[in-house]
């Protein structure tokens, strides 16, 4: 089989990448990356080597460049990561993520339907569905309604909708994961747990949005890639599925337990002005996920120790 990874040099991308390139050493991988500023195509420096993988610079807007690839190695599966993240980035700048995010998928969906791809799949994010209230017991299913309060999960909640009409208008076999806060490495500084370290490290106080009592359910990259991994290859299209191993904790909570490793740190918390239409809560349900086959075994606690000293040892060095 022969896959197309977008935004593959992107955090999750690089993980994703790094599990099945080494995991499925008989089929082949074609990475497309634009290599912004949260882009690190150092993080992919261990599969150059490898046979079965290859790396294009470029973009999934580049309709001619994305039709090129299609053509040539006629991709069995695609798999789009490819995405403009960061909240606050959305808020200051909603159009870069509504051309990327939005017309970005469409390119890729039109080509995936030209070159009849096996599966289609869509990462997407848990913020599509809204937020609820701190002591609300309401958890999100993959029917629940799409209330997204950013530009950045308003473009992630058009993009599914866009999927989803080319598998019901076109008969494009797709897949959407919608998948809780990841974490692990080769996260870009910018988001809170490498910048929280980062800050730590550097001696800085660690600044925390409003009362830090917003709550993020969080999941460790590699159970999300092998989430992703059950669905390509089930044989059912056009379903969408929740990805979380619920784990919940606020912000405030999060940076606690770093400081609470980096011991050595003289780092104090910073409240600073919360984020504009900040979300309170996110919480969402795994049945659906958990049926296809989905198990997970790693410890939170566990991860997240192994991602903080990964970060923690990355700024050290970059001090030193």
């Amino acid at each position: 089989m022969t896959y197309l990874v977008t935004g593959g040099a992107g955090f999750i991308g690089t993980n994703f990448l790094h599990y099945m390139v080494n995991k499925y050493n008989r089929d082949f991988f074609v990475c497309l990356d634009k290599l912004t500023y949260a882009s690190n195509i150092n993080s992919l420096n261990d599969l150059f080597e490898k046979e079965n993988f290859l790396f294009f610079k470029g973009s999934i807007n580049d309709k001619e460049a994305v039709m090129k690839l299609f053509q040539k190695f006629n991709f069995d599966y695609v798999v789009n990561f490819a995405a403009e993240s960061h909240v606050d980035n959305s808020i200051n700048n909603p159009l870069e993520f509504l051309n990327t995010n939005i017309l970005g998928t469409e390119v890729l969906l039109e080509a995936s339907l030209k070159y009849n791809v096996k599966k289609f799949h869509q990462v997407s994010t848990d913020e599509v569905y809204g937020s609820v209230s701190l002591d609300s017991k309401v958890k999100f299913t993959e029917e629940s309604r799409l209330l997204p309060s950013s530009p950045y999960s308003v473009s992630k909640a058009s993009a599914d909708l866009l999927v989803m009409s080319y598998k019901k208008t076109y008969g494009l076999p797709v897949s959407i994961s919608r998948s809780s806060n990841n974490y692990g490495p080769f996260q870009h500084d910018e988001k809170l747990i490498p910048l929280m370290v980062k800050k730590a490290v550097n001696g800085k106080n660690l600044p925390v949005y409003g009362n830090g009592k917003n709550v993020r359910d969080w999941i460790y990259v590699l159970d999300h890639v092998k989430a992703i991994e059950l669905i390509l290859l089930s044989d059912k299209t056009g379903e969408i599925y929740n990805v979380t191993t619920k784990n919940l904790f606020s912000n405030l909570e999060i940076v606690d337990r770093i400081l609470s490793i980096i011991t050595e740190s003289n780092s104090k918390i910073e409240f600073v002005t919360d984020r504009k239409g900040h979300d309170i809560k996110y919480s969402i349900t795994n049945n659906k996920i958990k049926e296809l086959g989905f198990n997970y075994d790693s410890s939170f606690e566990a991860t997240f120790l192994k991602t903080v000293l990964f970060y923690k040892d990355k700024f050290l060095k970059e001090i030193l």
